[in-house]
């Protein structure tokens, strides 16, 4: 596989789940960040303006879902059976959206107390609850999300709600299945160690 360099802010965000991929995967990935600050100049650089983006041989890959298909294709965290990775998909465009909420929130100029209260008053609760309520369900009586392995899918919901868990600590009081999932997910020992050693920064 030809060397890959991944581009993005020094966060988490929306590489993420990239970059866990590609740990799972046991995928060589060049992680170059910058920070907000260094954004007007690195701008110039990127072709289409926007990041995160995959540089792979001579091409530009932008957006974060169409790179961790990619990567997860080429990583073997993809169903072989179609319609079982198109549910994957859909549920990592779900959480994507739940996610943009969250930092719609996140980037504005409000408060960091009326962030938490937004957060826990209304992302939660009408965002994100819904979404644990559909997917406790499903995992009741299964291993994995789709299918009899792991898929990237599974790897987006422990990042996702894991996230959630560190914002509100009760936050799986009433999703058993999910507390399990998650903590089954990021005690697998490369994504357990890309937790361990990480960057360490805000969101």
């Amino acid at each position: 596989m030809a060397d890959m360099k991944l581009v993005y802010f020094n966060v988490r965000g929306r590489a993420e789940i990239i970059r866990w991929i590609c740990k799972q995967a046991d995928i060589p990935l060049k992680d170059e960040r910058f920070e907000s600050e260094e954004w007007a100049e690195k701008k110039k650089t990127i072709s289409g303006g926007k990041v995160p983006v995959l540089l792979v041989k001579e091409y530009s890959l932008p957006q974060s879902l169409a790179i961790a298909r990619f990567v997860a294709k080429k990583g073997g965290l993809v169903p072989e059976n179609d319609l079982e990775a198109a549910f994957v998909d859909a549920l990592a465009d779900t959480l994507y959206e739940a996610m943009t909420e969250f930092y719609k929130t996140a980037m504005s100029e409000k408060s960091d107390e009326d962030k938490q209260k937004i957060w826990k008053e209304e992302w939660l609760p009408k965002t994100v609850v819904p979404i644990m309520d559909k997917l406790d369900k499903r995992l009741k009586d299964r291993e994995w999300y789709v299918s009899d392995k792991m898929t990237w899918g599974d790897l987006a919901m422990a990042l996702f709600f894991g996230d959630v868990k560190e914002l509100q600590t009760d936050a799986f009081k009433n999703h058993a299945a999910i507390a399990a999932h998650t903590a089954k997910v990021r005690a697998l020992p490369k994504i357990k160690s890309w937790l361990q050693t990480r960057p360490v920064t805000k969101l």
